[in-house]
């Protein structure tokens, strides 16, 4: 027995992170024991626990025997600790848990405070230049008498900060300190810097660049300045010697000021560099300018909810293209964000040009679909021997046309980085077709190069913004793909924080920057949706309780609206995105489809209510409960009557029509197979090709699935003309696109105006593909426990595959669901389950009773079994049948 991935609040070993309440988590491995039958958690302020400051005992029991009560018993995936924490100190922990058999100790954990609520020592200082817009490096000289035993560095720059401690970078994170709603609050970062600092003489310098507080940044081409017009540094330093005396040195007017060799930095835009302004020690002995002090309010400084963004892969260029246009451009061979970062001993003065495309065209380097952001880097040599890269900004791109270079151009001197906030990876597929395999790929590139601290539409052209509705509907891929929890919670928690400010309603981005607008259906139920997936995929309540009164003033919004309008229990009014994208609209100028955006709007409200109501049951709020769930029954009723003919018939014909109200649970059970058939027959009679939007995309094949037409999404899935997944992939596709022809079929791009090659809302199958393909499911209906503690696994195995496979390294462990078909139609299921997790395993369409399990055949009912579902506790299986089909 092993126990590994120990996390707090979802972050391993968190360093100066928000512990509003702190909860512990960890998987139990490498173990033959099906079940907990006890554990134990133990807090103290040393490694060796010798100062415990909690220790739960050996509790006897497990989350699955516990009916959901997660204050009964030790449960892996969500401990919450209910203990006064102190600022600025380490807490370590550690695990025992015990199983039928054995029983296993953890490694130490820990986690530590940031100061919490302790006042800022430091002020916010500002260089004093004439030019506000240069960029500056902030610094201060100070003498240490003694080795250091214990230092820290609490610090926040604006727009964004690069921070060196005696020439040195301190962590390998980059766009510090992230972005967030600069008006509501602003983050800043905790650092160990104990090793950096020595005996004697010490430097600390801080670089600034705009980034999104002070940049061009925000929506219809951004606007500088938005948040803030001057560059603004706060910190402080604590040390402690190995005497136990302190120093604390801290931002103020002894600091000094120096132009930076940044002369440009902009998140559109890209960089300027100028290597021959100096940077080093001698170089800040020398003349420098004073700081002033700002009175930039220290009332919305928090601790970080971000995590780390770094450069997680290196990527190197497959190709130097000579264009026809006489352009020298590498070929990176995958569309990702972040920069190239190169060598070069050009001489003093020279100028290389970098500049960033997703395409080319007619062989050539191309931007023009980057629209108004300049996406260049410009680096002036100083002569030097130097490896270069960015500060402050990144780049969507795959091509980068490269300008200036002295001498011949080689592409060893160049390496991709790819930028992305630093997540887990935890979901594996494949199948037997290399074509969807390539899909799957493109979705999880699609997620990293939009996952950079905030889920963004796009990493390229002068947008890349929170929108809500994107991240609502790609949510659940994401957190197969990703651990994704701590980074989704930080996206809502900002969206509260806008939220705030608005009645209730849910701006179109997060953060809202200039765009001061919001409402829309489908976008607006990020709010809701997007907590409730959390808390399914990770079983912690948590984020249910944080984001609980956002979810509630959403709806409430809505039913104001509503209430305004008459009180028909539909939402009819107002401006939505309808369908966006879809492509079933009648007026060719409209992005919004065909759908009506009543109903679109009617469904969400609808879904939304259902959502809190689930929430508050959850959180043992009963009367919210029944509030929100006869309100969303009510809405439902109201959608029935104005939506369906007598005779059963949906008078929203569309295919996000049908999509909606069969996902939504909307359609009388006397109308089901009605509409069901109509469904159907509309898709056939596009010859089984999608005409969805955003909105009915990410739930089309789960629908069809689920009424027993799986044949049809396979369908959908492996086509390979316009429309379809396929399409892109066989165009040379390496993430997902905005547009479903975002290409012609001869390579050409269909339009500038709002066409990215980088889009992950359609990426949103392969949440189809691990649920239904392969049929894993979280199943918080069982037992009130989320967090893959219970699974529903429903495979769909389909002729149109040999085979399929998943594993998921769950919030309780590692599952794993596969299939193949082999000549004679026999299916076989490959399915693990991890410790102290249950399953229940739906099989379909059998052509007999009989089953075999590891080998054995099991006829009719037996036990706990079925001659369709399988109740399994953890382990590895393998199971073997027939369906009516084979």
């Amino acid at each position: 027995m092993k126990i590994s991935h120990l996390k707090t609040n979802h972050v391993a070993n968190p360093l100066g992170y928000a512990l509003d309440r702190p909860t512990l988590s960890w998987i139990v491995e490498e173990t033959c024991d099906t079940e907990q039958t006890a554990a134990r958690v133990a807090i103290s302020l040393d490694r060796d626990f010798q100062h415990l400051v909690f220790d739960s005992g050996k509790v006897e029991g497990s989350i699955l025997d516990s009916g959901g009560a997660d204050d009964s018993v030790i449960d892996s995936a969500a401990f919450r600790l209910a203990i006064s924490l102190q600022p600025r100190t380490r807490y370590f922990w550690k695990v025992w848990v015990w199983g039928q058999t054995e029983h296993a100790e953890s490694d130490a954990a820990w986690f530590e405070t940031a100061k919490m609520g302790e006042s800022w020592l430091g002020d916010w200082i500002t260089p004093e230049f004439e030019d506000r817009r240069l960029h500056p490096i902030l610094f201060r000289h100070f003498e240490l008498p003694t080795r250091v035993r214990q230092a820290r560095i609490y610090i926040c720059g604006l727009g964004l900060y690069h921070l060196e401690l005696n020439g040195v970078k301190v962590s390998d994170e980059y766009f510090m300190p992230y972005c967030n709603a600069y008006d509501q609050w602003i983050q800043y970062q905790t650092f160990d810097i104990t090793a950096l600092l020595s005996t004697g003489s010490n430097l600390v310098s801080v670089m600034l660049g705009n980034g999104w507080y002070k940049g061009r940044y925000g929506a219809n081409g951004g606007d500088v300045d938005f948040y803030g017009d001057q560059f603004a540094l706060i910190c402080e330093l604590h040390i402690t010697m190995e005497d136990g005396s302190e120093y604390k040195i801290v931002t103020d007017r002894s600091w000094r000021a120096q132009p930076s060799p940044v002369l440009i930095s902009d998140i559109f835009d890209g960089e300027s560099y100028d290597a021959r302004i100096p940077r080093t020690a001698a170089a800040f002995a020398s003349e420098s300018f004073s700081v002033s002090l700002l009175t930039l309010s220290k009332d919305r400084l928090e601790a970080r909810r971000s995590l780390p963004v770094c450069v997680n892969e290196v990527i190197h260029p497959v190709a130097l293209i000579h264009t026809p246009a006489g352009e020298a451009v590498l070929d990176m061979g995958q569309n990702f964000s972040g920069w190239v970062r190169f060598r070069t001993h050009a001489p003093a003065g020279t100028r290389i040009h970098l500049q960033f495309g997703e395409v080319l065209q007619n062989g050539n380097f191309f931007r023009d679909n980057l629209r108004t952001a300049k996406a260049e880097y410009v680096y002036i040599a100083d002569g030097t021997d130097a490896i270069v890269e960015p500060y402050f900004t990144f780049f969507g791109f795959r091509y980068v046309k490269v300008s200036g270079w002295i001498g011949e151009l080689n592409i060893d001197d160049f390496t991709g980085c790819a930028v992305y906030s630093r997540l887990d990876i935890t979901g594996e597929l494949e199948t037997s077709n290399e074509k969807v395999n390539q899909l799957i790929r493109n979705v999880m590139w699609g997620q990293k190069g939009n996952f950079l601290d905030i889920p963004t539409d796009c990493p390229q052209r002068d947008e890349r913004l929170g929108w809500t509705g994107d991240i609502q509907m790609f949510s659940g891929t994401a957190c197969f793909n990703m651990d994704s929890s701590a980074f989704l919670a930080k996206y809502m928690y900002d969206l509260a924080k806008e939220q705030s400010k608005t009645g209730g309603m849910v701006p179109h981005i997060i953060p809202m920057a200039n765009l001061d607008r919001g409402g829309s259906s489908a976008w607006g139920d990020a709010a809701t949706i997007v907590p409730w997936t959390v808390y399914e995929f990770y079983g912690d309540m948590g984020i249910l309780e944080a984001q609980y009164e956002s979810m509630r003033a959403w709806v409430d919004y809505i039913r104001n609206i509503d209430e305004a309008s008459g009180g028909k229990r539909l939402w009819t009014e107002g401006t939505h995105f309808g369908d966006w994208l879809a492509l079933d609209g009648d007026d060719p100028t409209s992005r919004k489809g065909g759908t009506p955006e009543d109903f679109i709007a009617s469904a969400f409200y609808c879904y939304s209510a259902r959502i809190v109501a689930k929430a508050a049951d959850v959180l043992g709020k009963t009367e919210d409960a029944q509030t929100y769930g006869a309100l969303s029954n009510a809405i439902r009723a109201a959608i029935q009557q104005e939506y369906f003919t007598q005779t059963g018939r949906l008078a929203v014909p569309t295919q996000t029509g049908y999509v909606l109200a069969l996902y939504m649970d909307l359609v009388p059970e006397i109308s089901f197979e009605r509409v069901k058939r109509d469904f159907i027959a509309k898709l056939e009679k596009a010859n089984v090709h999608l005409r969805t939007g955003f909105v009915g995309t990410p739930y089309l094949c789960r629908v069809l699935s689920s009424i027993g037409a799986s044949r049809l999404a396979y369908q959908l899935l492996l086509n390979e003309d316009y429309p379809s997944w396929l399409y892109a992939v066989n165009l040379g596709a390496t993430t997902i696109w905005e547009r479903w022809n975002s290409l012609n079929p001869d390579g050409s791009i269909s339009s500038t105006s709002m066409n990215s090659l980088n889009h992950y809302a359609y990426g949103s199958i392969v949440e189809w593909i691990y649920r239904d393909v392969c049929g894993l499911n979280p199943d918080a209906n069982h037992g009130n426990v989320a967090g893959f503690r219970h699974a529903r696994i429903t495979p769909r195995p389909d002729p149109a595959l040999r085979w399929a496979r998943a594993r998921y390294r769950s919030a309780a462990g590692w599952y794993e669901s596969g299939w193949n078909i082999d000549e004679t139609g026999l299916i076989t299921i490959q399915v693990s389950i991890p410790f102290n997790a249950r399953a229940s395993v739906y099989l379909q369409e059998l052509a007999t009773d009989e089953i075999l399990l590891n080998g054995h055949p099991i006829e009719g009912s037996v036990g706990s079994w079925s001659a369709a579902q399988l109740s399994l506790s953890a382990g590895r299986y393998e199971i073997a049948y027939r369906r009516r089909d084979t």
